[in-house]
């Protein structure tokens, strides 16, 4: 089975970068030549072409909720997710994205995506490369969910 980790975020601004931080932990963990780690600054038709060919697809991104705690760490099935931000307002959600490469018939879509998404009751955009306590504080929470994950892959 091939996954892919990917951190979501704009590690120059702050709480945004929070999934690169958490795949930066990972990286240092994990070794199997059926895991793909990386990050990305992007959303929509990008991070779908990021995770295509793949059997699974594990997201780690901020994710804004008002009904959840700040710094919550949270394993989010695709299916069960309304909404993905993307760096680009021009661009296509991940959602809309998937929608249309299977319009279009797209075969390589990973057969699981799961986000594991860390809340925030607002993502910040201000210039900082530091993530705040009560973020920093959600990354090995973020870290291990996504390990438990990778734990029940069936990869040889």
């Amino acid at each position: 089975m091939k996954t892919i980790i990917l951190g979501i975020g704009n590690p120059m601004l702050g709480d945004d970068g929070v999934g690169v931080h958490v795949v930066n932990e990972i990286k240092k963990r994990i070794q199997n030549p059926h895991i793909t780690i990386d990050e990305a600054i992007t959303g929509g038709m990008n991070l779908l072409d990021l995770i295509l060919g793949y059997d699974k697809a594990i997201i780690i991104d901020a994710v804004k909720s008002e009904d959840t705690h700040h710094g919550e760490v949270k394993r989010i099935v695709l299916s069960e997710f309304n909404t993905m931000h993307s760096c680009n307002p021009h661009d296509a959600s991940l959602i809309e994205a998937l929608e249309m490469a299977e319009k279009m018939g797209e075969t390589r879509i990973p057969q699981e995506i799961v986000i594991i998404g860390i809340m925030m009751k607002k993502v910040p955009c201000e210039f900082s490369e530091q993530l705040s306590q009560e973020i920093a504080a959600s990354v090995p929470s973020a870290v291990q969910l996504t390990l438990n994950e990778i734990k029940n892959n069936r990869n040889p």
